[in-house]
């Protein structure tokens, strides 16, 4: 899967199955700092996904701050040629100062063997790692 460069950052375009409902987005960041993945509550409630009361909340931290964010367990999420079935995403409102509609963690890089080539501006296959973070 190509890396596209914006604001000097790395997306890719992520594939998200829910329920059996696909929904694909293109603005997702891949950011080896953070260490679950969250998705915009706004985009994946297109799908149905939103916040029920039994859902476990989370306090996430980053550069700009901290939110919080639900959980929930989705069908795959998938980037290219990697897949992961049930996985876990955190979903928030996202609300950084620039377009983004998701960011991809370390929980899926580790978990899929995700090797980051910047040289050719692509994510592909690894090894997966048997322990997750």
């Amino acid at each position: 899967m190509k890396i596209r460069v914006r604001e000097g950052l790395p997306f890719v375009t992520v594939t998200l199955i829910y329920q059996g409902k696909k929904l694909d987005f293109k603005e997702v960041l891949i950011d080896t700092g953070l260490a679950g993945s969250v998705f915009s509550s706004d985009k994946v409630a297109a799908i149905g996904l939103v916040a029920e009361p039994y859902d476990p909340i989370r306090q996430i931290r980053g550069v700009g701050g901290f939110e919080f964010v639900f959980v929930r367990r989705i069908d795959n999420l998938v980037i290219g040629d990697l897949e992961l079935k049930d996985f876990e995403i955190e979903i928030g409102i996202m609300d950084y100062g620039f377009e983004i509609e998701g960011i991809i963690g370390m929980d899926f890089l580790t978990q899929c063997g995700v090797i980051i080539d910047i040289a050719q501006l692509e994510v592909k296959k690894g090894t997966k790692v048997s322990n997750t973070v």
